[in-house]
C-alpha cells in the first residue's frame, strides 16, 4: 500500500471537512487535506491525523464506508464526528487526536484547540 498526501480547496473535498481518508481503486491509501486558511504545520497535523485514524480503522476492520456514511451524515453540525459516541471509529479518532496535539506540542503550535 502506498499513502498519497493531498492538499486541497475545502471545496474540492469530497464533503465539507479539514481532513479526510480514503482507499483508492487500488488500495492505496488517499489522504486529502485542506489547505484554506490553514498553515503549513496545520495541514500537517491534520495529515497525520487521518494517517493515524485510517491505519488504525483497517487495522480494526472498521471499513472506510461506515466511516464515510457516518461523517456524511453527520453534516455541518457543532464538534467532530468522530467525538460522538456513536461513531463507529470513535476510540480510532480520539487516539488519532490525542497524537496530533502532542505533535502540535512538539511544533510549538499555540492555540491547537482541546482534547476533550
Amino acid at each position: 500500500m502506498n499513502i498519497h498526501i493531498i492538499k486541497s480547496k475545502q471545496k474540492d473535498m469530497r464533503y465539507a471537512t479539514l481532513g479526510d481518508w480514503y482507499f483508492d481503486v487500488v488500495g492505496d491509501l488517499v489522504i486529502e487535506v485542506a489547505v484554506d486558511d490553514l498553515s503549513e504545520d496545520h495541514q500537517n497535523l491534520i495529515a497525520l491525523h487521518e494517517l493515524i485514524e485510517a491505519l488504525l480503522c483497517r487495522k480494526r476492520d472498521i471499513t472506510q464506508s461506515s466511516v464515510d456514511i457516518f461523517d456524511i451524515d453527520y453534516g455541518e453540525k457543532e464538534g467532530e464526528p468522530g467525538d460522538q459516541p456513536t461513531a463507529p471509529y470513535r476510540k480510532e479518532h480520539r487516539f488519532a487526536m490525542l497524537i496530533e496535539h502532542l505533535m502540535a506540542h512538539e511544533l510549538g503550535v499555540e492555540g491547537y484547540g482541546t482534547v476533550t
